[in-house]
């Protein structure tokens, strides 16, 4: 429980370089996490440095076509100053780790409703993954950002990636700068129903 209370979303980073054995640390422990029939659909790819900053450039002209008009999400048009805000957390972070779904393909393409079940599946392994990622930098006294926002970019990024597998999102990595209070949580009473 310990590291679960203590995990925070940060968004403001020191610049110090982060390890390349912590980096692998933290993904042998996304890697622990269940899998839908074991299919284990994750893919993580790191980027520091110049290369993390083409990244960027990528996710930013995403980020720029899709404030200018030619929309892939016009309804979520309402998320990009966030998405702004996001770019500028992840330059500032040491380290990008991309997350792919190696099972999936473009959210912009019509699949069946098995495929569909299958990507559900799989996008709750990821989930899952990730999350004891978070929970173990967190134990290692590292600040981490679980990012959505690549979806407004998706094009640009996963041209940049050289990949046909799902994007699924990002997560920042470094030592936080910064030591925000917990946010509010729903009572245990709102969400738990025993019949």
């Amino acid at each position: 429980m310990d590291s679960i209370e203590k995990r925070r979303s940060i968004r403001k980073y020191k610049p110090d370089k982060i390890e390349k054995s912590v980096i692998e640390e933290i993904v042998k422990a996304g890697i622990l996490a269940p899998s839908a029939k074991n299919r284990q659909p994750w893919k993580y790819i790191v980027y520091t440095g110049a290369s993390k900053e083409h990244l960027l450039d990528a996710m930013e002209r995403g980020l720029v076509r899709e404030k200018s008009g030619k929309a892939l999400l016009p309804e979520s048009a309402f998320g990009l100053p966030d998405a702004f805000h996001t770019l500028q957390i992840m330059r500032e972070a040491p380290v990008t780790i991309i997350i792919l779904n190696e099972n999936g393909r473009t959210p912009y393409e019509n699949i069946d409703t098995d495929k569909r079940v299958s990507e559900i599946c799989d996008s709750l392994s990821i989930g899952a993954s990730v999350e004891n990622m978070l929970l173990r930098a967190t134990e290692l006294g590292l600040g981490t950002l679980w990012i959505a926002n690549t979806c407004f970019a998706y094009d640009e990024l996963v041209e940049y990636i050289g990949t046909e597998n799902q994007l699924v999102g990002a997560v920042a990595l470094g030592v936080p700068d910064e030591e925000p209070a917990s946010r509010p949580r729903k009572q245990l009473e709102d969400v738990l129903e025993y019949r």
